[in-house]
């Protein structure tokens, strides 16, 4: 049956505003196939164990994610939910007893829905097969696979619990990468990895032939190749057009800040800015130029934004005071030759390009001037700002939070430092566990939950270094203007 939702917005202008509806996919079987030797060519720091990271990890954010969209969906429900007998069915697409969502919105019924169209099938089809060259007696056994189980077999590589007939794509956890709402325009992006190759077709194949996103279709947005792309050398990460959604963040109505990283390109960012002024998207686009390292991998490893005027931030890539004179050669000389000093350059139609000094000052200037808050700029700091902590929690995502309302973020309870730094900047803290009992039990109330970071299960999470933020794809937010 179609997803249909009479009330959908392609809708974001912030970062904070309520989250209505966002896409996302729960961990698939093609996660629990990955190999050591391969996981890092997936993008995985180390194999994961898939019960474990669905039961006792994800299935918690779905449960979250619902009653803060679609309680109508769960409330009253969570110790049926719970039941063993029933622990998986309200999670799984393929399910009877799948919640099916239209605020929160699995990736694979939109895909199973799409694949109802006997040419659509055949398209995407052909299209898959010819990425993961599969041979021509397989390709016509897929077309005449039901639309359900061919979205499964698609996503996660397996024809059944034993044969796999091509790789998984188990980076698809992570929905933020492949997609960016900005304002009511939907920006596709352009991985850099071969990894997530397929991921983006489905992606393009869901948002221009799904019945949810028929209103919008002219708004949808394809990162080109540069001109001539394939007379060019293209060794060099920064020639090759690529962009990704860790490296964009929606701000404000106007701005629209994108990462140049390991994954996202100076030509892939020149190509967005050109897109996004031509359409008349935004007035302003900053670029924050991060090091190549896969320590950060994106920006949103390194900084995401938790209210107004709040933001958690890796310090340690942005220390701005010059010390050297007071500290001695060694200061001094760390200071001059400090590559990993991220660069800043704003570009705004009909304007000059403005520089910024460090990322405070732009994350400060959007807050008070995008933003309009009269507050002074607060920094939640990784670790505390203490090393080594700060370098520790950072790689495990406590930079990497997901807001679901101004105030109200998701993170990793793994990362200690961070935590007690929240809580002296007067925020509650609370296991997920304990809060969703509280909403159940009605001690607690999602539309009036404030400055509180809730502590997700992290243990096979963190090993795909991704926290909340990459986890989600938000097409509809509140404005916070």
């Amino acid at each position: 049956m179609t997803l249909c939702n009479s009330d959908f917005k392609l809708d974001v202008t912030s970062e904070i505003g309520t989250l209505r509806t966002l896409l996302i996919h729960s961990p698939d079987n093609g996660l629990g196939k990955v190999v050591p030797s391969k996981a890092q060519d997936w993008l995985f720091e180390d194999i994961v164990h898939l019960e474990t990271m669905r039961k006792n990890e994800y299935d918690y954010y779905v449960k979250l994610l619902m009653y803060f969209l679609d309680p109508d969906k769960i409330k009253g429900k969570l110790n049926d939910i719970d039941d063993p007998a029933n622990k998986r069915s309200f999670f799984k697409p393929d399910n009877e007893n799948f919640h099916a969502s239209d605020r929160v919105i699995e990736i694979q019924t939109l895909l199973a829905d799409i694949l109802q169209e006997a040419d659509i099938r055949k398209k995407l089809i052909a299209a898959v097969c010819a990425i993961e060259n599969c041979n021509y007696r397989l390709q016509s056994k897929l077309i005449d696979t039901p639309p359900a189980e061919l979205a499964k077999i698609i996503i996660s590589g397996s024809l059944n619990r034993t044969e796999m007939i091509f790789a998984p794509i188990p980076n698809l956890i992570f929905s933020r990468d492949i997609g960016i709402a900005v304002n009511n325009f939907m920006l596709l992006n352009k991985p850099a990895k071969k990894a997530r190759a397929r991921e983006t077709l489905l992606v393009r194949y869901i948002f221009f032939n799904h019945p949810l996103f028929a209103a919008y279709r002219d708004n949808i947005l394809e990162i080109p190749e540069t001109v001539q792309h394939f007379l060019r050398p293209g060794e060099d990460n920064d020639q090759k057009t690529t962009l990704e959604g860790g490296d964009v963040m929606m701000v404000s109505p106007q701005h629209l800040i994108i990462g140049c990283s390991e994954r996202t390109s100076v030509s892939g960012a020149n190509e967005a800015i050109k897109l996004l002024f031509e359409n008349d998207v935004v007035k302003k686009v900053t670029i924050v130029k991060i090091p190549h390292k896969r320590d950060y991998m994106h920006i949103d490893t390194v900084f995401t934004q938790v209210k107004r005027n709040v933001w958690v931030l890796l310090r340690s890539l942005d220390m701005q005071e010059n010390q050297g004179e007071k500290q001695g050669p060694i200061a001094w000389f760390a200071d001059k030759k400090n590559k990993d000093r991220p660069e800043i350059v704003q570009f705004e139609k009909g304007k000059k390009p403005k520089t910024f000094s460090g990322i405070e000052s732009l994350l400060s200037d959007v807050s008070e001037n995008d933003l309009g808050s009269k507050e002074k700029t607060k920094f939640i700091y990784s670790g505390g700002n203490t090393f080594p902590y700060d370098a520790r929690e950072q790689w495990t995502d406590s930079c990497n939070l997901l807001a679901v309302k101004e105030g109200v973020v998701l993170g990793y309870d793994r990362n200690d430092k961070t935590v007690e730094t929240f809580k002296e900047n007067g925020f509650n803290v609370i296991k997920v566990a304990d809060l969703l009992q509280k909403f159940e039990n009605d001690e607690l109330n999602p539309e009036t939950l404030t400055d509180t970071l809730i502590l997700m299960p992290s243990a096979e999470l963190s090993r795909a270094r991704g926290g909340f933020h990459c986890m989600s794809m938000p097409v509809q937010r509140d404005r916070v203007l």
